[in-house]
């Protein structure tokens, strides 16, 4: 078993949401606009496709600068969540570099993206 499959996610962003640079980055009321206007769904594909087009390949040429800081509610949660580039998932997450990530880490990356987006969402709504 390697160390994704004993992931605690809520612990993860806890310890996420220690770090003064993590924590920085929070929806503004634009993306939770755009969220509410495309649903949760709709959010949950482009992480997807965020993630395998940019995350998942073994060879990312730019890797560490790949990720926008603001633009789109994914991009702002890979960078709250540790999940923009390769070092910051071997560092926060021990998955490995030099390989494609496997369908397996992609699901609990979006996972992680999407429990965070949810709970910023939920901040935004009470």
């Amino acid at each position: 078993m390697n160390n994704i499959q004993h992931l605690n996610i809520d612990e993860q962003l806890l310890k996420l949401s220690k770090s003064t640079f993590r924590s920085s980055f929070k929806l503004k009321d634009k993306d939770i606009n755009y969220i509410d206007s495309k649903g949760f769904d709709t959010i949950k594909q482009h992480a997807y496709d965020f993630i395998n087009a940019r995350i998942k390949p073994m060879i990312i040429p730019n890797d560490g600068k790949q990720t926008p800081t603001k633009g789109h509610p994914v991009f702002i949660a890979q960078h709250a969540c540790a999940c923009c580039c390769r070092s910051c998932l071997y560092k926060w997450y021990k998955i490995p570099q030099g390989r494609e990530l496997n369908q397996e880490e992609v699901d609990l990356i979006v996972k992680v993206l999407m429990i965070w987006i949810e709970k910023q969402h939920s901040l935004h709504k009470s």
